[in-house]
C-alpha cells in the first residue's frame, strides 16, 4: 500500500476534516477525498462516515487506525535505520501533554549534549495514546504522571514534580485565590482529589485548562490564580508578575519513566533515564507491581 495512502488516513482522522487535512499534506481536498477512496476500496470497508458537519471513525476504522500509526511510525524508524547505518542508534521517546509543560524539554537537551550521536524522535500524547504506543512497540520510551501497572512495562520515579498555587495579586491567601479567577489545571486525578481534600469549601472553579501553558498566559494576560509546576512559573515569579499564594499547601506529584521491560535499546533507555532530573532530584526506584 501507498505509505501516503496512510499518511492522508490518520490526517482525516486528527482532524476530522477533508479540507483541513488537505492543508496539512499540502494537497487539494479532491486529492485527499480520492486517496481515502481509494484506500477504502482496497480494504473493502468504509472507514468514516460522513455528514454534513461531522466526520466519524466507522468500527472498522477504529480498528484500522492502529495499524495505520504502527506502519507510518515503523516506516519512519526504517528509514531513520538506514541514513544512519550500522553504528547509528535512535531513540522513540514520548511524554503526556502535562509532563511536557514541566521540564521534559530541558531532559531532551541534557540528552543531546551527552549523546549527540543518537537521532531523536520526539512525540507527545495523551497518556493513554502514550501507553498503546510502548505496548505496540511505537515508543522506546514514555514519561508519565498517573503509570497504569502493567506486567510488561518497566515502571521507574524519576522526579518529583512540585505544584505551587500562583496569582496575578499579591499578598492574598488560599480562599481569596481559590475565588472567582481560579483555574483548574488538569493535572491528574490523584492532584484533583488532593486538591479537594484540601479545600473542601472552595467554589467549583468556572475556568478548566488541560495544559498548564495554557493556563500561565491566560493568567498573565487576565490575571487569576492556578496550581502550576515551580519550574514553569520560576521566571514570572523572579520578575515579579507572580506571586506565590500566602498559607497555600504546595502539592507533590511524582513523575515516572515507563517502558518495556524487553527492548534491544533496554541499556541506552535506562542510561537517559539517569538524566531526566528536575529541581528536587530523587534516586531512582522501580515501582513495584
Amino acid at each position: 500500500m501507498d505509505l501516503e495512502l496512510f499518511r492522508t488516513f490518520l490526517e482525516v482522522e486528527r482532524l476530522r476534516h477533508f479540507g483541513n487535512a488537505a492543508k496539512e499534506l499540502f494537497v487539494t481536498q479532491a486529492a485527499v477525498s480520492s486517496r481515502i477512496r481509494l484506500l477504502e476500496k482496497q480494504l473493502g470497508v468504509s472507514l468514516f462516515i460522513r455528514q454534513t458537519r461531522q466526520i466519524e471513525l466507522t468500527p472498522e476504522g477504529h480498528r484500522f487506525k492502529r495499524y495505520a500509526e504502527r506502519f507510518v511510525v515503523e516506516w519512519r524508524k526504517a528509514r531513520h535505520d538506514v541514513s544512519l547505518g550500522s553504528d547509528g542508534q535512535q531513540l522513540t521517546f514520548g511524554g503526556t501533554f502535562r509532563v511536557w509543560g514541566s521540564g521534559l524539554q530541558e531532559w531532551l537537551h541534557d540528552v543531546h549534549r551527552e549523546f549527540p550521536n543518537i537521532a531523536l524522535i520526539v512525540e507527545s500524547h495523551t497518556p493513554e495514546t502514550l501507553v498503546r504506543r510502548l505496548l505496540d512497540g511505537q515508543l522506546d520510551v514514555g514519561f508519565i504522571l498517573e503509570p497504569p501497572q502493567i506486567d510488561s512495562l518497566e515502571i521507574v520515579e524519576v522526579a518529583q514534580l512540585q505544584l505551587v498555587m500562583v496569582s496575578d495579586k499579591p499578598n492574598i491567601t488560599a480562599e481569596e485565590a481559590l475565588g472567582p479567577g481560579f483555574i483548574t489545571v488538569d493535572w491528574g486525578l490523584g492532584q484533583a482529589l488532593q486538591q479537594r481534600r484540601l479545600y473542601p469549601d472552595a467554589h467549583e472553579p468556572t475556568m478548566r485548562m488541560a495544559q498548564a501553558g495554557i493556563a500561565l498566559e491566560f493568567i498573565l494576560e487576565f490575571g487569576g490564580a492556578a496550581y502550576l509546576s515551580t519550574r514553569l512559573v520560576l521566571d514570572e515569579v523572579k520578575q515579579g508578575k507572580l506571586f506565590p499564594v500566602k498559607g497555600a499547601a504546595v502539592l507533590d506529584h511524582m513523575v515516572y519513566a515507563i517502558y518495556p521491560v524487553r527492548s534491544e535499546r533496554l541499556e541506552l533507555i535506562e542510561q537517559l533515564v539517569e538524566l531526566f532530573e528536575y529541581r528536587v532530584a530523587l534516586p531512582k526506584r522501580r515501582v513495584k507491581k
